[in-house]
């Protein structure tokens, strides 16, 4: 017995000192207490509101029924935090579900949210009672078929939080970079805006020839052009800027030194330039190239704005797509389109490991027809093990294809693997069981490889297999390409 131990008042009484008000309750309330022969003597237990029984559950199991208050049993949650599980008010039961499910011990904490008066049966009494009296068995089963649903529904919806908070500080990066990249480039171009308009002024003090002006538009639609350039490796550009700020210098321009980098970055030659050279004097050749310069920076700038939000939206749409997961009754996914999602939203916590991707995709189509829904949580729990799993600068394999099948429809696969140390053999044929994990206290709820198998096998009629040994674990996820009536689609197993 934990907090509160010296208010708890533990009395041990006969059944029959209990049966009337017993019978006031749900498990006995067609119970004829003649019958139960050899069960008891029972405790009568006072709890003021407040007090924490804990221990007193356990290691024996046992059977609680409110006579007057309420009880409340919570999960102690890796993160310091607790969970309602149940809440039994005056006249209702608690405690079946360790001994149903063979649990051999409970970790809830039970507290009393009122001050409470309970009848508390053994484990053994618990179990003469479920065989020799109907109405308690019934009771208690709808009980634990209440209380299995609620929970199940809260566990789903905790991991899905879970998962969402895990990937929140890598997106947090991911969002910060476009959006900074955007800010300062917005703020270059303010500045390469109003030094444009002085030098346009100038440039336009003198009136211009038709070769000069025929030389200015063909430096300025290839200007305009110069946004996705294939990239130079860093030797190769250095050199480029080298010599055209050479170039540049010996023709008297100014600032050479600093708009050549622009100039090369655009895709300009000094062929290309040659042209300006020799239709203006120096003076106008080098305000003509101090122009084209700005121009060319402002371009790039807003190249980079435009490839920064185009950044944001990409992310922003993975994160719906993972979040909201369409519902309509029946729909089409296309699983390539959905494990890219999962990996821009993962992109962040890949480059600080260092992990490579090698995706090969063959699926042909790659577009299921189904009503299943909450795909990508599937693909962001088995890479974020694949992950977890890998060593730092290792490869990660992500491949697709379809599979022909005899009898029923064919099945899209998709196997995730990584080379970590792989799954001892005894852990195995546990890894799809609620609350089993190999991870450390605290760094997993050992739920998400459940919801993984359910999601899968009861939302998709689909099948999950794992193989591994030392050096590579593969999970191999098999869909249906059709199957609206996915409860009768049930792949058979490979």
């Amino acid at each position: 017995m934990a907090q509160g131990e010296e208010k708890i008042v533990v009395e041990q009484v006969a059944l029959e000192a209990v049966a009337n008000q017993l019978r006031q309750t749900l498990p006995f309330a067609e119970t004829n207490f003649a019958d139960l022969i050899g069960i008891g003597p029972v405790d009568r237990v006072r709890v003021p509101a407040g007090a924490i029984v804990k221990e007193t559950w356990a290691p024996n199991h046992a059977y609680a029924v409110v006579l007057e208050g309420e009880m409340r049993a919570d999960r102690p949650e890796p993160d310091g935090s607790r969970s309602t599980v149940s809440i039994a008010r005056k006249g209702q039961g608690f405690g079946e579900a360790p001994m149903l499910i063979g649990k051999k011990h409970s970790p809830m904490i039970i507290e009393a949210v009122q001050d409470t008066l309970l009848v508390r049966f053994s484990e053994e009494d618990f179990w003469k009672l479920m065989a020799c009296c109907p109405n308690f068995r019934k009771v208690v089963q709808e009980d634990m078929a209440q209380r299995l649903q609620a929970y199940q529904v809260e566990a789903l919806h905790r991991e899905k939080l879970i998962s969402l908070g895990t990937l929140a500080a890598g997106l947090m990066h991911e969002l910060h970079n476009p959006g900074s990249a955007a800010k300062r480039a917005s703020s270059q171009l303010r500045n390469n805006l109003l030094r444009l308009q002085q030098l346009s002024l100038r440039f336009s003090d003198e009136p211009k020839t038709p070769v000069q002006l025929e030389c200015m538009r063909s430096l300025l639609e290839h200007t305009m052009n110069g946004c996705h350039l294939p990239a130079m490796s860093t030797i190769e550009q250095s050199d480029a800027e080298e010599a055209m700020s050479d170039w540049l210098g010996a023709a008297g321009v100014d600032n050479a030194f600093s708009i050549a980098p622009a100039l090369v970055g655009i895709g300009l030659t000094k062929e290309e330039l040659q042209c300006a050279k020799d239709a203006f004097n120096p003076t106008s050749f080098s305000d003509s190239l101090n122009w084209l310069e700005a121009l060319v920076s402002s371009v790039t700038l807003v190249c980079t704005i435009e490839e920064s939000i185009t950044r944001i939206s990409d992310l922003v749409m993975a994160v719906k797509k993972f979040a909201y997961d369409e519902k309509s009754p029946s729909r089409q996914i296309d699983v390539h389109d959905s494990l890219q999602s999962t990996l821009t939203i993962l992109g962040h916590k890949l480059r600080i490991k260092g992990i490579h991707v090698e995706k090969q995709f063959e699926a042909e189509p790659s577009v299921i027809h189904t009503r299943g829904s909450s795909l990508s949580q599937v693909w962001t729990n088995l890479i974020d093990n694949a992950l977890d799993a890998s060593p730092a600068n290792a490869k990660i394999r992500i491949a697709t294809w379809i599979e022909p099948a005899t009898d029923g429809p064919d099945s899209l696969a998709v196997s995730i693997e990584d080379h970590g140390s792989g799954i001892a053999p005894e852990t195995l044929p546990h890894i799809f069981e609620a609350f089993f994990t190999t991870k450390p206290l605290g760094s997993g709820t050992g739920l998400g490889l459940e919801i993984v198998h359910r999601i899968v096998t009861q939302k998709f009629g689909g099948a999950i297999e794992v193989k591994s040994e030392p050096g590579e674990t593969r999970f191999i996820v098999r869909l249906p390409l059709d199957a609206i009536d996915c409860g009768k689609c049930v792949l058979p197993k490979h």
